[in-house]
């Protein structure tokens, strides 16, 4: 990564353990600004994926190369050259590739937006036609209305999407829509799955397909919420993150075998 890069890379002191946060697809990593400034008192990585963000002119490696990446930020930046990881949407995949090939470093892992068993087959009819439309402004501006990003970050959000490859587009889908493969996944902290009550049935449909790879797995789903929902509820947002990180459990998380991908607690 570029010098520039790397200065946007940390944040808050370091000490205690690290906590790395993967950012989603045609995002980068300034949409996770709202939790970094309630985490003041930890130690923050916000790398931006290979590809996206402010490394947008690079080819994107796959699930596998970008897990990869990260790992080389972890060992380099994270204290302790291990890290809480925490991913949303593409990068909710990619932490599950990071914990596949590199579970030594990773103390806990928890996704939300991710559909780990990739994409049903309505998803897979309407999104290749939208590819083409994720190069223009007004496709994108829309989306940021749809998933409630605040008005000050719509300039960024739209920002990032757009300058985003062709060919990154479409193997990103390509490789979330496959979803990861049926093997058990070497990692066996904790780990935490969450789905936004009003996003896509391919979220927490992917529960028990990820709880049979990983029988530790906790899941959740967030009541009124978002795909992005680290800025529509960002209070809420990092305070899973910190009692999941403090103590390896989110307190409303399902912990039995089965799940009904419908939520037992609401606030």
């Amino acid at each position: 990564m570029s010098e520039s890069i790397t200065a946007r890379l940390e944040h808050g002191p370091r000490r205690g353990e690290t906590i790395i946060m993967l950012h989603g697809n045609n995002a980068g990593s300034w949409m996770w600004e709202p939790q970094t400034e309630r985490f003041q008192d930890r130690h923050i990585l916000t790398p931006d994926l290979p590809a996206l963000g402010e490394r947008y002119r690079e080819p994107w490696p796959g699930m596998g190369g970008a897990a990869d990446d990260i790992a080389g930020i972890i060992r380099a930046h994270a204290l302790g050259g291990t890290a809480h990881v925490v991913g949303l949407s593409l990068g909710g995949v990619v932490a599950i590739h990071l914990a596949q090939r590199h579970p030594e470093l990773v103390r806990s892992c928890m996704i939300t937006g991710a559909p780990i068993a990739g994409l049903t087959r309505l998803e897979r009819l309407l999104i290749p036609p939208q590819l083409p439309l994720w190069r223009q402004r007004w496709y994108w501006q829309a989306q940021a209305m749809t998933f409630g990003i605040p008005a000050d970050a719509r300039d960024i959000f739209v920002d990032s999407a757009v300058r985003v490859a062709p060919e990154t587009n479409r193997e990103t889908y390509r490789e979330v829509a496959a979803g990861i493969p049926e093997e058990p996944i070497a990692y066996a902290g904790p780990l935490l799955a969450i789905a936004a009550e009003k996003e896509q049935h391919s979220v927490k449909d992917a529960f028990p397909t990820l709880r049979r790879r990983a029988p530790q797995l906790q899941s959740w789903i967030a009541p009124g919420m978002h795909h992005p929902w680290n800025v529509e509820d960002p209070d809420l947002f990092t305070n899973v993150i910190r009692e999941f990180v403090d103590t390896g459990v989110w307190s409303l998380a399902d912990r039995s075998p089965e799940v009904t991908g419908t939520s037992r607690t609401h606030r």
